[in-house]
């Protein structure tokens, strides 16, 4: 009855990222439509350093429109670990579109893998691949699990959606930025709907810019039994 009356914290006052991982960030520089310099880069761990994360994952995204390689994307992780010598464990991977190029790259083996097996995918918000649960199926028969990233941005999932995405063995990967109402209300309440139902295996901030991530962290705030959920899917 009053739960507007509950205490709600910022994520940087709640220290829910103290110890934990970050699965999904565009803060590799030059690759694609997140950060565009190396200081910038390094701004982003300044402050990562300061919220106390102990892993972050780099996804640069991989697609027709961006189509980088995997040897490109290693050459530049190395570029930042000859540069970066904080505490943050640093790991590549990337997000691939799931389009003609991905379906190459899938059948030809040359994935960067989140994990030992975990591929990191996404599709348009708005309509889905025509073939996209044969794609997925496929996935796992060459011995990728997917990792969907942030399901609860797209417009055309349904419930049923989901449920058929976690009993087919997928995972599911919440944007951090959706439970604090930057996509707009809609996908706000789904991804709180999600969490709720224990849909979600992790988190990931999807970091594109130094500034946005900042004010996120800073200035918004949650309730504290969304940030008691978000914890325990982020130390997982």
């Amino acid at each position: 009855m009053f739960g507007f009356l509950k205490p709600k914290k910022t994520i940087e006052a709640s220290g829910l990222l103290r110890g934990a991982t970050d699965n999904h960030s565009h803060i590799l520089w030059g690759l694609d439509d997140g950060v565009k310099t190396k200081e910038d880069t390094l701004a982003i761990l300044d402050l990562y350093e300061h919220l106390g994360l102990k892993t972050l994952w780099l996804t640069p995204h991989t697609m027709e429109d961006v189509p980088n390689t995997t040897e490109g994307l290693k050459v530049r992780f190395a570029e930042l670990q000859a540069i970066y010598h904080g505490p943050i464990e640093l790991r590549l991977a990337s997000e691939y579109m799931i389009d003609t190029l991905f379906e190459q790259r899938l059948e030809a083996r040359d994935l960067l893998t989140h994990g030992r097996d975990t591929v990191l995918v996404e599709t348009s918000t708005w309509a889905p691949p025509i073939d996209l649960w044969e794609i997925l199926e496929r996935m796992m028969s060459y011995g990728y699990r997917p990792l969907i990233a942030h399901p609860e941005r797209y417009r055309y999932m349904t419930m049923k959606d989901y449920e058929r995405l976690r009993t087919m063995g997928t995972v599911l990967q919440l944007n951090l930025p959706s439970i604090l109402g930057a996509y707009g209300e809609e996908v706000q309440v789904k991804a709180q709907m999600l969490i709720d139902k224990g849909f979600y295996t992790m988190v990931g901030s999807d970091c594109h810019r130094f500034r946005a991530i900042q004010k996120q962290y800073t200035d918004i705030k949650l309730k504290e039994s969304t940030l008691g959920q978000l914890k325990d899917l982020m130390l997982a």
